[in-house]
Order: structure tokens, then sequence, then C-alpha cells
């Protein structure tokens, strides 16, 4: 029988994970230890996401020189409290048992380290239910030139899932653009980090309010992809 269970590539903070001030709180403490001013909670918020190295140097206003000690000591901070601080949002462990159980092929795609990706996942007790966890490197000094961005990222959950199309769900404008650059729908959760309107105007196919809106928008995205290929057996091709 044809596969018509659409895969689905999870951003992770701010989709999978509510990082509960154990990313902003380690930024914070960070800047602080550097004598650095901490910008207003609304900026540090803006801040989970993207890579840090660009979000210190555009966001916070870290000048370069400073930058990789900055994320040393923020490393620090995060894996000693920073994680522990963190919780999963309503609904997701359910759903990705629910996923997982019923065949449909998850994944993880983060700007966040892998490794550290990784130890978050474990933490929370849902590593296993992904077939690939894609991250940034591990290391995010700002001379890593060659880090892979969040399209790479999302192509490096596709080429592992085997399978075209995919879906991703994140929270913030460069989930949708890295699913885009890859051929991808993106679903944009409102539970996340995104300012009003930004998930819409990036080009989100749908913006759902919680899990189980989630799961309908993509058991919809199954019956659609199951229309199809029922067509193309109609036809008489493969």
């Amino acid at each position: 029988m044809t596969q018509t269970k659409v895969p689905v590539i999870f951003d992770l903070d701010g989709t999978l994970v509510d990082p509960a001030g154990g990313i902003t709180g380690g930024i914070s403490a960070a800047l602080r230890e550097m004598g650095l001013p901490v910008p207003e909670q609304a900026v540090l918020n803006s801040m989970v996401g993207p890579k840090l190295s660009d979000s210190l140097l555009h966001l916070a206003n870290v000048p370069p020189e400073m930058v990789d000690e900055t994320i040393e000591r923020y490393r620090r901070h995060y894996r000693e409290s920073g994680i522990a601080q963190s919780t999963l949002y309503p609904g997701i462990f359910d759903l990705l048992e629910f996923f997982t159980e019923s065949g449909r092929a998850v994944a993880v795609a983060t700007q966040k380290p892998q490794g550290i990706a990784r130890m978050v996942l474990e933490h929370h007790g849902i590593s296993d239910f992904f077939v690939a966890i894609c991250g940034a490197s591990d290391d995010e000094s700002l001379g890593a030139n060659t880090a892979p961005g969040k399209v790479e990222i999302v192509g490096a959950a596709l080429a592992q899932l085997h399978s075209q199309p995919a879906v991703m769900v994140g929270d913030r404008h460069q989930d949708v653009a890295g699913a885009m650059a890859n051929g991808l729908d993106c679903i944009g959760v409102r539970w996340g980090f995104a300012p009003e309107g930004e998930l819409e105007e990036a080009g989100a196919v749908a913006v759902v309010e919680h899990t189980a809106g989630l799961r309908s928008k993509i058991e919809e995205l199954d019956a659609v992809r199951a229309a199809a290929l029922s067509e193309v057996h109609n036809d008489g091709s493969l």
C-alpha cells in the first residue's frame, strides 16, 4: 500500500519546547558577565530561534570580538540550568506519540547546535520519536562561516526522511523560509515566539492555535496526498 501519511519536520524551540526563560535567561546572564547591556525582554524573545551569533551581533549589539566568549558563557548557563527550565508545549508528547504509532515519520530541524538539541529532546523523553534530529554545527563561533543555516538544516532532515513532499512546522519566519527553499509547505504555530502576523507574511500555509488544530491540518494534507496518488494510479502511471 502506498504511504499517504505526510512526514513532518518540526522546529524545536518555540514549536516543540517552551524554553521558559532558559534561553533568554542564559543570554542575559552571559551579557552581564561580559559587562554588556541586556536588551529589553521583547528583544531577548526575538533571539530565540535564529542563529545565536547573528542575534548577538545584530539584536544585542555585541562587539564582534566579544561574540565567541559570550556564546561560551551562554552555553554554560544553558547546560547547567536552562535545559531544566524548559517544558514541552501542551499536547506535544501525545501528538508525537500518536504520529509515530500511526506510522508517520517525524524529524527535527533546528538552528540550535545538533548536540544540544539532542540533549533537550532526551531531557523531555521525546528523542526516540524522531527519524532524524538535524541542527546547526556545534561550533557556533563567529568564525564558523560554513555553519549551515535553516535552509540547509531543513534539507538535511528532508534527505534523512527519504520523502518528498513533507511539511515543516515552526514558529518563526526562518522556519517558513527554510521550508519554502526546499519546496515544502510550512504550518505555523501560534504558541511560539513570532510577532503577530509574521508567519502569515512569511508565507505559512496555515497558522494553528493548538496541537489539535495542527493534527487536523496535517491530516488534511494526508487527504490531499491520497487524492493526488489516486489520480496518478487512475491515469495508469506511477
